[in-house]
C-alpha cells in the first residue's frame, strides 16, 4: 500500500508539471497537489534522477528529457492512431464517407490513418501522403491553430484553390470561430472535405480529423456531417486529456 501511495503521489507531481501553462515552482506544485513540502521535495528529486522532470536555475520544474524524447518519437503517432481508431470507424459508419486522421509535419499535412468510404466512388488511400496547408480542410485546422504558411506564392491545385493570403486568413478566422474547416474542391476538383481539431490536455492542436467525399454527396449534408465530425473530434480530444471549458453558471 505504501508503494502504491508513493506512485500515486509521484503521478500527482508529474501531472501538475505537465498540465501547468508555464513551468511551476515547487510552491505552485505543492499548492496544486496538497503534498507536504518534504514529501514533494523527495518526489521531485526522484523524478529528476529518472529524467522525468528537470529544474531550471530559478527552481521552476519542467518535463524532463525522457518525456521530451517520447513526445518527439514515432511512438507518439502510433499511440494517437490506436486511440483514434474507434472514433475513425464510428465516424465512417455514421457518415458513410472517408475519414482521415492527420498531423502537421514540416509545414505540411501528413495523413496518419484512414477508414474508407462505404462507396466505391471517391475512395483514395491518402495514408502517408502529404498535402499543403492552404488547400486542405485539415491544413486550415492547423492554420487556425497558428501554423505558418510557406513563403512565396501558394500553389494553385484547382480553380477553387484560395491563393490570396488575405482571403485565406479571413476564411481561416471563420473556420476557427465555428470549430471546423471546409475545403470545397480546393485540393482536388469535386472533392469536399471537412476537418476539426484534435486537442491534447493543454489545449494544443495535435491532429486533425476529417471527413471527405465527392461534392455530389456531401454538399447537401455539410451541416449534419459537421455535427458528427465535431462530436467525435471532441470525444477523441477528451481521450487525450482535454477538458471542454466549463459553462458559466446563470
Amino acid at each position: 500500500m505504501a508503494g502504491t501511495q508513493a506512485v500515486d503521489r509521484a503521478a500527482q507531481v508529474l501531472l501538475a508539471v505537465i498540465d501547468a501553462a508555464e513551468p511551476p515552482t515547487q510552491g505552485e506544485i505543492q499548492a496544486a497537489t496538497g503534498l507536504a513540502k518534504s514529501t514533494l521535495s523527495r518526489l521531485v528529486g526522484s523524478l529528476e534522477r529518472h529524467c522525468l522532470v528537470s529544474r531550471d536555475t530559478d527552481g521552476r520544474v519542467r518535463p524532463g528529457v525522457a518525456l521530451q524524447r517520447y513526445a518527439h518519437s514515432s511512438r507518439r503517432d502510433d499511440d494517437l492512431r490506436a486511440l483514434a481508431d474507434p472514433h475513425l470507424h464510428a465516424l465512417a459508419e455514421s457518415t458513410g464517407e472517408t475519414v482521415n486522421l492527420a498531423v502537421l509535419v514540416d509545414g505540411e499535412v501528413e495523413q496518419l490513418a484512414q477508414v474508407d468510404s462505404r462507396y466505391f466512388l471517391g475512395s483514395v488511400n491518402w495514408v502517408g501522403q502529404r498535402v499543403p496547408l492552404h488547400c486542405s480542410a485539415q491544413g486550415k485546422v492547423f492554420l487556425a491553430a497558428g501554423a505558418a504558411l510557406p513563403p512565396g506564392p501558394l500553389e494553385r491545385r484547382t480553380s477553387n484553390t484560395i491563393c490570396d493570403r488575405a482571403a485565406l486568413a479571413d476564411e481561416v478566422r471563420r473556420h476557427r470561430d465555428r470549430g471546423w474547416a471546409l475545403a470545397d474542391g480546393e485540393l482536388e476538383p469535386g472533392l469536399v472535405a471537412l476537418a476539426a481539431p484534435i486537442l491534447e490536455r493543454g489545449g494544443d492542436v495535435v491532429a486533425a480529423l476529417s471527413v471527405s467525399g465527392p461534392s455530389l454527396r456531401l454538399h447537401a449534408r455539410i451541416d449534419d456531417v459537421a455535427g458528427l465530425l465535431t462530436h467525435h473530434a471532441a470525444r477523441l480530444s477528451q481521450d487525450l486529456g482535454w477538458q471542454p471549458p466549463r459553462k458559466a453558471s446563470a
